[in-house]
């Protein structure tokens, strides 16, 4: 399914479906496009595309999308776009190899460069620095475009050494020389962050001691000094700084604090006072002006449909008069020009599956850039329906079910397919792993269990201490209300997750027993004391607090760690169980997996093994996608037939 005709706003025709599902490589391949971006002035469009293993970044001009100009990046993990002006587009590219002659702890490093369209030249941002004598070619976090003085510059955080230590630091990057510069070194662990304000000045950094606790905010008194204007204690969750506030003279933070409250609240530069809490108490995420770098609205995921808060009135307008156009579909932002004329939405149809258009507001019209999913057809894709229920302690829990084509909705096979995070959450629309598997004849529940984000502080306080237990429980709660209302067979429920998911089917099989007839766990932790030690060598104290909080720990020698761990079970373990895992993971590390199954081994229980060599934590490459669902899908077939 490709979407290539032009049509007037409100007049698309939506396809009808068919007989029978795609091959299942099809739901596992690469999204035939990832990513789309118009440039500042409205006139390019870039997106990636893959072929295969292989990706590239097309530019076209607009509204007639002539090419431009491409670049090919093969194999490389190509995980984002940044528009400076429109003569560079800064690419963000992530590898789990490690960068010659550095000591640290495994991990995914990304490395930035610029794509030059004029000079059709593609350059690694951070190679040639002034300020620092050795400094790494990675970055953390998006990279921030400024125009200033009709120069592009863009600004990225990254790491350089002082006496042969790694310490953050912020770097200006002068795209017309290619010339990088430190402009705020770190101070130790302690500084994570910065804001640039929209001349390219630094405004603000914070500063937090992993080690008592303590957070501050500090701001600029003078060319090299600095003042902290606001201490608070956070032991667990820090304020996050979140760039640059409504009017440029102040900045966003959300904090969660007894005091201040929980949510979205400015600072002012000039006096260094908290202002109100933002009237936008369910914002997800924060909305910043491409070209200034204030804060212009709020995106949030009301229940099941998306919604954007615009302080602007025309913006907000605009967003109206764009959502409309596409009724029934779940419509999100993925770019617009500075004018607000040229946008790019991503279009999720219930019967089609996601898209990318191109909304012009000059001409009242939009162009389809193409499918997500460009070889799946209406009648491939199966409906998606929200369910909800109340958990065994009273606690209103929503989540999603998949429902196959042309199945009726009673005495289905279930397949459970939980969330990683866990402060994630699932969402309406195209999942591409929840249709594969509900192309093959399987109901699929998708549960937005306690601790899930997106749904505010109490519910996602509830997680607190209930790692393994009210957690999980919540999971086959939503079992036992599929199975009171006849939709689904009892004895026919498997579970499939991936990292926080993955832990979660290894529980259900030693844990919460005698709900499921199989379980896959993709990169899930099987032995949660090693894995929180591996966290805080990664991630410090403040990420080794993250862990302890959702399960109640104390510290890594509390007994509860073994006692909610799969592998200190695994004797209790009566269904069988698939372990897949990538070799090149370096969030939850194959260990977990290797760990898991020697111990079901030793206890003379059923178990396979799958290790994906080169592949991540996050499925990135095709080919092990396919081969992951390939072999989730023919051991379930094995273990729970659909018919």
């Amino acid at each position: 399914m490709i979407r290539k005709y032009i049509f007037a706003l409100g007049a698309l025709v939506a396809s009808r479906c068919g007989a029978h599902a795609a091959p299942l490589d099809l739901y596992g391949k690469l999204p035939s496009i990832e990513q789309a971006e118009v440039s500042p002035s409205g006139k390019l469009v870039a997106y990636i595309i893959t072929d295969g293993e292989n990706r590239k970044i097309f530019v076209q001009s607009v509204p007639d999308l002539k090419p431009v100009t491409s670049a090919a990046a093969g194999a490389t993990k190509l995980r984002d776009l940044t528009w400076v002006g429109d003569q560079h587009l800064i690419l963000t590219t992530s590898t789990s190899r490690q960068p010659q002659d550095v000591l640290a702890p495994r991990l995914e490093w990304s490395i930035a460069f610029d794509l030059d369209l004029q000079q059709h030249r593609v350059r690694p941002l951070l190679h040639n620095i002034k300020g620092a004598e050795e400094a790494m070619n990675t970055i953390h976090g998006t990279p921030e475009p400024r125009v200033i003085d009709g120069k592009p510059f863009v600004f990225v955080r990254g790491e350089h050494f002082v006496s042969s230590l790694g310490q953050a630091g912020l770097f200006r990057v002068d795209l017309a020389s290619h010339v990088a510069t430190l402009v705020e070194p770190g101070r130790g662990r302690g500084i994570s962050d910065w804001v640039v304000g929209p001349d390219g000045a630094v405004v603000a950094q914070d500063n937090y001691d992993d080690k008592s606790g303590q957070w501050s905010l500090m701001l600029r008194t003078g060319h090299s000094s600095w003042r902290a204007v606001q201490s608070l204690s956070a032991p667990i969750d820090t304020p996050s700084l979140m760039g640059l506030g409504r009017d440029g003279k102040s900045v966003l933070l959300f904090i969660d604090d007894d005091k201040l409250g929980s949510g979205w609240r400015e600072l002012s530069i000039v006096t260094g006072a908290w202002g109100d809490l933002l009237p936008s108490t369910k914002a997800e995420s924060a909305i910043h002006d491409p070209a200034t770098g204030q804060l212009i609205g709020t995106y949030a995921l009301v229940g099941d449909t998306p919604q954007y808060d615009f302080f602007d009135a025309h913006d907000a307008a605009v967003w109206r008069a764009v959502s409309k156009a596409f009724p029934g579909d779940l419509v999100t932002r993925s770019s617009w020009s500075e004018d607000r004329k040229k946008i790019v939405v991503r279009v999720d149809s219930a019967k089609e599956g996601p898209a990318y258009a191109l909304v012009d507001l000059t001409t009242g019209k939009a162009i389809w850039l193409g499918a997500e999913y460009a070889d799946l057809k209406p009648q491939d894709i199966s409906p998606v329906k929200p369910v909800s229920y109340k958990a065994a302690d009273g606690l209103e829990i929503t989540g999603y079910l998949t429902i196959p084509q042309d199945r009726a909705r009673q005495g289905l096979p279930l397949v459970v397919l939980v969330h990683g995070g866990p402060a994630a959450r699932d969402e309406p629309g195209f999942d591409w792993e929840a249709q594969a598997i509900a192309s093959r004849g399987y109901a699929v529940l998708q549960v937005n269990y306690r601790g899930s984000s997106g749904f505010g502080p109490g519910f996602y306080n509830a997680g607190f201490g209930e790692f393994g237990r009210k957690m999980q429980t919540d999971l086959s709660d939503g079992v036992r209300h599929l199975a009171r209302e006849g939709t689904i067979d009892p004895k026919r429920v498997c579970i499939v997750g991936g990292s926080y998911g993955g832990y979660a089917a290894l529980a259900g099989a030693t844990l919460d027993r005698g709900v499921y007839r199989c379980a896959v766990s993709y990169a899930g932790p099987s032995d949660l004391r090693s894995q929180f030690s591996d966290s805080r060598e990664k991630g410090g104290e403040d990420a080794l607090r993250y862990w302890e909080r959702y399960v109640g720990a104390k510290d890594l020698k509390d007994p509860v760690l073994a006692q909610i761990s799969p592998a200190a079970h695994a004797d209790q373990a009566e269904i069988p169980i698939l372990l897949i895992h990538g070799r090149d993971d370096t969030v939850v590390t194959i260990a977990q997996s290797r760990r898991m199954a020697a111990a079901l081994r030793r206890a003379g229980k059923p178990v396979e093994v799958v290790e994906l060599p080169g592949e991540d934590h996050w499925l990135s490459r095709g080919e092990t996608r396919q081969k992951m669902l390939a072999a989730t899908v023919a051991f379930l077939e094995r273990n729970n037939p659909p018919q």
